[in-house]
């Protein structure tokens, strides 16, 4: 849950930069710049940790290259 809320903030603060050039996180913590570079840092780790359980998702359940070709790792379903 951790690292969905921290993924999102990095996400809109990113979505900031890119439209706006404002960069949420710096504005709130810029006087203490330690603090600002802990959240990206955070951000960061969360971001590699959800990479890291989307492989381990995909490896687990996909044993041949059909299921991951939708772009879903979950349980396939044929009509």
């Amino acid at each position: 849950m951790v690292t969905k809320v921290l993924v999102i903030i990095g996400a809109l603060n990113w979505g900031l930069v890119g439209a706006f050039q404002y960069d949420l996180v710096a504005e709130l913590l810029g006087s203490v710049p330690m603090a600002a570079r802990t959240v990206y840092i955070l951000v960061g780790l969360a971001g590699v940790m959800m990479l890291v359980n989307l492989v381990k998702k995909c490896s687990g359940c996909c044993k041949t290259d059909s299921c991951c070709s939708s772009g879903s790792c979950g349980p396939q379903t044929h009509a």
